[in-house]
């Protein structure tokens, strides 16, 4: 039977992209995979798997006694909900470690850069496969995607060099000019129902015995949420009451600005001041040169609410 590649739930670009890249590799290596996703995909990650004629991975949510490798996350919140009965073959990640927890030994490669795509880059060269031209894009867009074509204050050098290499596999010229088009995707949200777009890229943290959750929407201008940021805080007020969650927070992330404005619902009426020095004001609060979850923003508020 073979094993499976599974990113986290509410999967995005890289997650998707790790499950096919690394699913290729280790079946190219003598060990079968597929890869599998575990909900619905955003149109960015429709648009780059259209691009490079992909079709999308099986959607599988039950995984007791499977073996799997888990990317682009380590958190059991994020994971299947059975994870506890499947074995976990490995860990591939760039986030912070999480609670996952296994009885066997497993293989990890965890490092401190931009994107799940960029090690799984550097898997490939440590093996001495090469990569298809098809798999290059994919993995191409999604450190595009995950580094906010290079903005995000958590690209690194190896980030850069490992978009370089892809784009040189992929026969693309205009790296740049596709990261934008994809940010043009992301950005057409009209006539999108609230409750998807609150959900477009959403995860659930478990900080200090407290559920929190943050979703996040990058555009190219605020000014597409103008007439309804009032239905996006109701929906957070809602999807706070409805999983039990001591706190939501949508970031409302403009890459053209390089920050983020940021919807509240929670608890703790001084969340954002305990946590990035800034009060909200009617439930919002604007932080400058905010454009990263997993450095910017998950960080400080798991210290601030320990």
């Amino acid at each position: 039977m073979p094993a499976y590649v599974v990113g986290h739930k509410i999967p995005d670009s890289d997650s998707i992209a790790s499950a096919i890249a690394l699913s290729y590799l280790k079946t190219t290596l003598g060990e079968e995979t597929l890869p599998a996703r575990l909900g619905e995909l955003s149109p960015e990650t429709l648009f780059i798997l259209d691009k490079f004629g992909f079709e999308l991975p099986m959607l599988k949510t039950s995984y007791a006694g499977e073996e799997i490798y888990i990317v682009d996350h380590s958190d059991k919140v994020q994971g299947p909900d059975d994870i506890d009965e499947a074995t976990i073959l490995g860990i591939i990640d760039h986030h912070k470690l999480g609670d996952i927890t296994t009885s066997t030994p497993l293989e990890c490669w965890i490092r401190p850069v931009g994107c799940t795509n960029t090690i799984i880059k550097m898997m490939y060269d440590f093996h001495g496969v090469a990569i298809p031209k098809d798999i290059a894009g994919l993995m191409m867009c999604a450190i595009l995607s995950d580094t906010v074509i290079f903005k995000s204050p958590t690209c690194t050098t190896a980030d850069i060099k490992c978009v370089e290499a892809l784009a040189e596999i992929a026969g693309i010229e205009d790296f740049q000019g596709l990261g934008m088009d994809m940010f043009k995707v992301k950005s057409a949200v009209e006539g999108t129902p609230v409750r998807d777009l609150v959900m477009r890229d959403f995860k659930d943290f478990n900080m200090n015995g407290k559920k929190i959750g943050i979703g996040q929407l990058e555009v190219i201008d605020l000014a597409i949420f103008d007439e309804m940021k009032d239905d996006l805080q109701a929906d957070i007020a809602a999807l706070k009451a409805e999983g039990e969650r001591h706190s939501v927070l949508l970031l409302l992330t403009d890459i053209m600005k390089e920050g983020s404005e940021v919807l509240v619902a929670s608890d703790d009426s001084e969340l954002t001041l305990n946590a990035y020095g800034k009060a909200t004001s009617d439930g919002k609060v604007w932080l400058d040169g905010v454009l990263s979850r997993k450095k910017q923003v998950v960080p400080p508020l798991q210290d601030s609410l320990a």
